[in-house]
């Protein structure tokens, strides 16, 4: 069964960065992002759309994440987090595929990891 792992999540100073990574454990590359904080609804980040390929971000990250694939790990996708804020303190999650509906906005992640902890404290 095919499964992925999140890592390099971590504790961060307001205004600070982070790369996470995910790994599939098949040879295909994850394609979303989404985090989840406690209480909150699940929040899209990021996505390489199935529906029509165009790579879209959420609202809230829009302008300081990036998603990107490593050239030589045929298997890892990385989030970049920049200018971190406490409002970003989450579990991130990445999926092997992901569709967003823009006349709709709407989202779907397929099947995620169990996660990687991100804290933006001072």
């Amino acid at each position: 069964q095919l499964q992925l792992v999140e890592s390099g999540g971590g504790l961060v100073l307001p205004g600070g960065s982070l790369r996470l990574s995910c790994t599939a454990s098949e040879e295909l590359y994850p394609r979303g992002w989404f985090r989840q904080a406690p209480g909150k609804e699940r929040e899209a980040l990021a996505c390489i759309s199935d529906y029509d390929g165009v790579t879209y971000y959420g609202d809230s990250v829009k302008g300081r994440t990036a998603i990107s694939r490593d050239a030589v790990i045929k298997n890892t996708t990385y989030l970049q987090l920049n200018n971190l804020k406490p409002a970003d303190t989450a579990v991130y999650y990445c999926t092997t595929a992901c569709r967003y509906y823009s006349d709709l906005n709407v989202w779907e992640y397929d099947s995620w990891g169990q996660g990687t902890q991100v804290t933006v404290s001072s």
